[in-house]
């Protein structure tokens, strides 16, 4: 099939969109907190409503697919957090912050399900994997571009200031979202997409499929490892700012923003050498070096000093970079059939990304966000046992080095 150019390039524009959406909470949590006079429990629940959507839609949004076609489900997922950008822009209130961050998060989760085999499709089979490497390159140099933007919004008067009330400024960036969301519709409504025809291991089943498969306990295992990851992720992204601005001061626009902005950077470097590492070395050892690295940047970040906290924190997206791809192939390699089922299942585990967010916000109100961050070390720990457990029935495919008969490497 010839490659249509055109819709790949819509398709990076589209992780492009959601990335630069998805996570940009990090960077606004100490403006959030300041705002609404929020204790972090209360704060979590703002994470909470947008990855709890994750759940809600992911596996519905998989049958919707498969129904009525990638093109009606990425038009509604536009609408659906289109409408919940402009809630909240035109009533910038806690309350309504909750549920607009549902529907965006809604929107988010449809749209991943949808774009996927539709990249596969577009962009031809055998470029699938490059593609899909690209994608997630897009994806964390939006999440990187995202803080560096806000602080732009916040420190320079734009068009989109005189929108929303003066001791709100950070609220201009949903304005800007509110644009982005009806012009992506509007693209995606005069674009042509093809005809994805999904290969049977492809597609999502019915709901007594899904059921079969949470009764194995392989996969409720790689569901909690998934789990573990987002809210490991999300879990630091979203505190780091806070972080900084709470133990050692740093102004949460500009250093603040920056340093999330440079975690998500960091992790799109982190790919890069990761794909290199997996052509050489098991993947499973890779996720324990991986987790080990994690936890030891961790521990520097939040008890370190504060110039050694700029530095480690970014330093622990590094090391995260490799772990969700390692996570979900292993998982998809551990089992024979029901693919498509499975890799819905997975999606829904990235409410891990606001389960785990509550549990900090609550340590933190009580103990101090030092002391609600180290809840962290739990799912780092999760996710060193996966790497240590883990027996899929296929492993990825190594460069073996061996020596031919006059001695020399091939």
């Amino acid at each position: 099939m010839k490659i249509n150019y055109y819709l790949v390039g819509l398709i990076f524009l589209t992780f492009f969109v959601i990335s630069f959406i998805t996570n940009i909470l990090g960077a606004l949590n100490p403006d959030i907190i300041n705002s609404f006079k929020l204790s972090l429990t209360f704060s979590a629940f703002l994470p909470f409503a947008f990855f709890i959507a994750y759940g809600v839609m992911s596996i519905p949004a998989g049958i919707l697919v498969e129904r009525y076609k990638e093109k009606k489900i990425m038009i509604s997922a536009f609408v659906i957090a289109f409408l919940g950008s402009l809630l909240f822009s035109l009533f910038p209130s806690y309350s309504i912050f909750i549920i607009s961050l549902f529907l965006m998060g809604s929107g988010m989760a449809m749209l991943q399900v949808a774009i996927n085999p539709l990249l596969r499709v577009s962009g031809g089979e055998k470029h699938f994997a490059f593609n899909s490497v690209m994608a997630q390159l897009i994806f964390g140099g939006a999440s990187f571009l995202a803080p560096m933007f806000l602080t732009y919004l916040i420190l320079n008067k734009t068009i989109f200031a005189k929108l929303v009330p003066a001791n709100l400024p950070w609220v201009s960036l949903y304005w800007v979202f509110t644009w982005i969301l009806l012009l992506m519709v509007v693209v995606i409504v005069i674009s042509k997409f093809p005809n994805v025809e999904r290969k049977e291991d492809e597609r999502t089943g019915t709901w007594g499929t899904h059921k079969t498969l949470f009764n194995q306990k392989v996969v409720i295992l790689y569901f909690i490892g998934i789990f573990s990851y987002v809210g490991t992720e999300q879990g630091v992204s979203y505190w780091i700012s806070k972080f900084l601005f709470t133990y050692h001061n740093y102004d949460p626009i500009t250093v603040g923003s920056s340093i999330v902005g440079w975690f998500w950077g960091m992790m799109s470097i982190g790919c890069l050498i990761g794909l290199v590492l997996l052509k050489f070395f098991d993947s499973r050892k890779i996720l324990i070096s991986a987790v080990i690295f994690a936890a030891i940047f961790l521990t520097a970040a939040l008890f370190g000093a504060g110039n050694v906290a700029l530095i480690a924190f970014p330093m622990v997206g590094f090391s995260l970079s490799v772990m969700w791809s390692i996570i979900f192939s292993l998982a998809l390699n551990s089992v024979d059939k029901h693919h498509g089922s499975f890799s819905g299942i997975l999606c829904t585990a990235i409410i891990g990304g606001a389960v785990v967010q509550l549990f900090i916000g609550w340590l933190g109100d009580t103990f101090g966000l030092r002391a609600g961050m180290s809840f962290i070390y739990i799912t780092l720990a999760y996710m060193l046992f996966i790497g240590i457990w883990a027996n899929p029935i296929i492993t990825n495919e190594t460069i073996r080095l061996k020596k031919n008969s006059r001695g020399e490497r091939t």
